[in-house]
Order: structure tokens, then C-alpha cells, then sequence
């Protein structure tokens, strides 16, 4: 295989037969339940890259069913978003931690915006009149969060807006074969066509449990804020260097 041929067709490993393709990544009936909890600020400062600051020391823990995602399949996704402000005074979500138990959307993710996935088994289910988002690494629970099913309904339209508008940012970072940073990036991205199908809110709760590598007990539930349960299509946009650290030194 020459030089050109490797230049003009790669794109991910393995060569010759990626880990995931190269998009639009479409999602389709996605479910989400979130819970929004009120944490200590002084971890977040630990935690949030500049040039990110936060404001109100908000966090919301997530538990996301996709079952029909073009490029990446059928998976469940588990992760923390902390609300943060960029450089610029725009209010947006900082991914800490997501666990998925899939391949494909776990390399991809990381590989191309920057996710800072790990394979392990979140699940979401209604069990009686409950809602129930629960994340295990291994067979050790991590989080399990509960909602009142479809107790109250959302504004659809605020949703979809809110989707649509909030700018995401994720810390990318792709070593050396000596492991020093090759790439060390603050990637922003946002979610387009989004159509939301059924929002809801209700009293929820959630609990995480101490594992050294899954270390999402290290952000402290001090007080729900607020959850909900949506149900939507959305395409996952393309991102683009919001900050590079490499450049900045």
C-alpha cells in the first residue's frame, strides 16, 4: 500500500476496516433522563478546563437509550455534564465522564470529537411507576437515578430549543507513541435537527457509589435541581477547535 493511497483513505484504525464510519451521525428516537443535582463549586474548578469557568455549580447526570443511531447501532450511554461558561459569556455543557456498552460509538466518540468514553453497562427502564437510570462498571454499581414516569409534561418547544442551542464542549486529547499529547483540544460541538417528540419532568433522585475508575461520586449531590425524560431525533454536528493547548503554551 503506497503513501498516496494511505493519505487519501484514512480516516480510522483499523484501516482496513474502521471501528465506525464516517457519518452523519443521525440518532433516532433517543431517550434521555437526566437529573440535575447542585454540587460544591471548588470540585468543579478541579475539574473544568480553562479557558471554561463555571457559574452556578450546576451537574446533571444522564442516562441515554439509542436505539437506532446511523453509524453507531443500538447502545446505551451513561455519563456527567457539568453547565459551564466559554470565553465568550455563552452558557454551555462540559462532558466529564460518559461509559457506553458499544464499541463503535465509544471509539468513534473519542476519536473524532473527543469523548471521554469508557466501555461499561448503563440501562434505563420503567419499572412500575418509576423511572430508572442505573450505571454499573463491571458488576459494581456506579449510579442508579429514579424519576416519576411521565408525572408532569415539558414544554416541547423549549426542549428542542434548548437542544439545538447549547454548545458542548469535550477535552480531546490523542497522545505520542511516547504517550506526550499529540493532540490536547477543547472541541465545541452542537446537535442539529432536532425534533423533540415527548418531554416530561417529575421528582427524581440519584445516589453514585465510590469505584476508582468510574469516579463520579467525587461530585457531590448537594440538591436536586431539577430532571427530565426526552424522547427525540437530533444529528450529532461535526466540532471544531474551540482551544488548542498545544498552541497556547
Amino acid at each position: 500500500m503506497d503513501e498516496k493511497t494511505i493519505r487519501e483513505q484514512a480516516f480510522a484504525m483499523p484501516f482496513c476496516s474502521p471501528a465506525y464510519s464516517k457519518g452523519p451521525f443521525r440518532f433516532y428516537n433517543r431517550e434521555t433522563f437526566a437529573v440535575t443535582f447542585r454540587t460544591d463549586p471548588a470540585v468543579l474548578r478541579e475539574i473544568v478546563p480553562e479557558p471554561l469557568t463555571i457559574g452556578d455549580p450546576l451537574v446533571t447526570f444522564e442516562v441515554i437509550k439509542m436505539p437506532d443511531s446511523c453509524g453507531f447501532g443500538d447502545y446505551n450511554e451513561a455519563g456527567m455534564e457539568i453547565a459551564v461558561i466559554d470565553k465568550d459569556g455563552n452558557h454551555g455543557s462540559y462532558t466529564h465522564m460518559r461509559f457506553l456498552d458499544d464499541e463503535a460509538p465509544t471509539a468513534g466518540g473519542r476519536e473524532i470529537w473527543g469523548y471521554p468514553k469508557k466501555i461499561a453497562s448503563p440501562t434505563l427502564t420503567v419499572e412500575s411507576d418509576a423511572l430508572v437510570g442505573r450505571l454499573k462498571y463491571g458488576s459494581v454499581d456506579v449510579a442508579v437515578a429514579t424519576m416519576g414516569y411521565k408525572y408532569s409534561m415539558l414544554d416541547i418547544q423549549a426542549e428542542q430549543k434548548k437542544t439545538a442551542e447549547t454548545p458542548c464542549f469535550l477535552l480531546k486529547i490523542i497522545p505520542n507513541p511516547d504517550t506526550t499529547p499529540a493532540i490536547c483540544q477543547l472541541v465545541r460541538y452542537y446537535c442539529s435537527d432536532v425534533v423533540v417528540k415527548g418531554a416530561w419532568t417529575g421528582p427524581a433522585d440519584v445516589e453514585f457509589f465510590r469505584h476508582v475508575l468510574a469516579p463520579l461520586a467525587k461530585v457531590p449531590v448537594l440538591e436536586i435541581v431539577s430532571a427530565k425524560h426526552v424522547i427525540c431525533d437530533l444529528t450529532l454536528g461535526a466540532g471544531e477547535i474551540f482551544h488548542d493547548y498545544l498552541k497556547t503554551k
